[in-house]
């Protein structure tokens, strides 16, 4: 792991600190960065609520078509990001047949992001949700605990690393996300232009170390963010001890 990314760090320095400091400081790398990161975070703030809920639902509930619902949440995972970026532009594009178009914009890119991140919350806080003590929780009812104080002071401090867990993992696809995303955001500058996508639009201009500068900056955002929401974790933990 530690050679490639040491090769990308020499290739981005190539032409001089001067350079690397020009290329990552324009106004397209910035606007890139930042979407990329903002919409990374807030797909990953959504698949902890939900992915948490559909995990519960998937544990708790017993219901018509459940081991197809169970099973078509590893879907993202077998499906190639392409395919899933051409299946969201017929389904949400102008010629959709929903008749919603989202085609080009930023919600797409979160539509795009939200589609291949999904899993990750799911199963890992579907197998701590199946390991966990119900005894707790009856007692914790039988004491007059309603149903979210009981979720938050029995349930949610088991099922809180794994929600970190699934929660920087969902993050760091999201982060990376390519082949799901290049159809359906048009690559506009400065409005649905990502991160990867603008590194790759650089190697095609023959700009190798450009591309590798924004890959720099962006490896070095998202370890910080990752280590934020693991610190985030563990304060929460040592907090409910």
């Amino acid at each position: 792991m530690l050679l490639p990314l040491a090769a990308v760090v020499s290739k981005s320095t190539e032409g001089g600190m001067a350079h690397f400091w020009d290329t990552v400081s324009s106004r397209q790398s910035v606007a890139a960065l930042k979407l990329t990161l903002l919409s990374a975070l807030l797909v990953t703030a959504i698949n902890v609520l939900f992915g948490t809920l559909i995990a519960w639902v998937l544990v708790r509930d017993e219901f018509p078509g459940k081991r197809f619902v169970n099973a078509l949440i590893d879907l993202p995972f077998a499906l190639p990001t392409i395919v899933a970026g051409i299946t969201l532009l017929a389904l949400y594009g102008p010629k959709g047949p929903l008749g919603v178009n989202i085609a080009y914009t930023k919600a797409a890119i979160v539509m795009a992001l939200l589609f291949v991140t999904l899993p990750f919350v799911v199963r890992s806080v579907q197998p701590v949700m199946i390991e966990l003590d119900r005894e707790m929780e009856e007692a914790a009812a039988s004491l007059g605990a309603g149903a979210f104080t009981t979720f938050r002071r029995i349930m949610l401090p088991s099922l809180m690393p794994a929600i970190v867990a699934g929660a920087a993992l969902g993050f760091a696809r999201a982060v990376g996300e390519f082949g799901s995303i290049v159809l359906i955001s048009g690559n506009i500058p400065f409005k649905t232009q990502v991160a990867s996508v603008f590194i790759f639009g650089q190697i095609e201009s023959d700009n190798t170390t450009g591309a590798a500068a924004v890959s720099v900056v962006l490896l070095l955002l998202s370890v910080i963010i990752l280590i934020g929401i693991r610190g985030l974790g563990a304060w929460w933990s040592r907090h409910e001890s």
